[in-house]
């Protein structure tokens, strides 16, 4: 009733193609007294809405989906010695060595190395040269960033030490206008 290249197309789907298999083998309904000469007719415009939804489901989900596989597959056939990889368990490391088969040689920790599965890999890291060209510029900024904190602390001392400077003249003029009130009212 139903071609097996439809058959075998949807069944790769999975449920969804199981329902719409299971759907396109039952018989379409038949309406009033109209014989058999128009049941070819209501057949396909009872299954065009599934079919409908089957290539929605292919545009949205599936084929999407593939594309995801297809690059990941890429992603774990490029993995070379030096890359820094991020497992699906979370683990960050650095590839010492990558084995013949599906395993690579991991190191997490200074002396302290793994053997991963080479399917469980999540990402792969930008390598370490680029890290170290950023890190360079990032120095030399918060290099900069310090000597302009440093030159604003020696200003702000100074201004402190000016502070305190006029504070010890005023003490000396308040010592100096009391001697005088005092001179003052010795000799009245």
């Amino acid at each position: 009733m139903v071609p097996r290249k439809l058959v075998s197309a949807l069944a790769k789907t999975g449920a969804l193609g199981l329902v719409l298999i299971a759907l396109a083998g039952c018989p379409p309904m038949q309406q009033g007294g109209e014989g058999g000469e128009a049941g070819g007719g209501d057949m396909l415009m009872s299954i065009l809405p599934l079919i409908l939804i089957f290539v929605v489901f292919y545009f949205l989900l599936i084929r999407p989906q593939q594309r995801k596989q297809k690059a990941h597959r890429e992603m774990l056939q490029n993995v070379n010695r030096g890359d820094d990889i991020v497992t699906t368990g979370g683990l960050v490391g650095n590839v010492v060595k990558v084995g013949r088969g599906d395993t690579l040689l991991v190191e997490i920790a200074p002396d302290v190395r793994v053997r991963v599965m080479r399917t469980m890999l999540s990402q792969i890291m930008p390598r370490h040269d680029q890290y170290e060209e950023e890190d360079e510029d990032e120095d030399e900024e918060d290099e900069r960033e310090d000597e302009t904190l440093e030159e604003e602390e020696e200003e702000e001392e100074e201004i402190e030490d000016d502070d305190e400077e006029y504070e010890d003249l005023d003490e000396e003029d308040d010592e100096d206008e009391e001697e005088d009130d005092r001179r003052g009212r010795r000799r009245r």
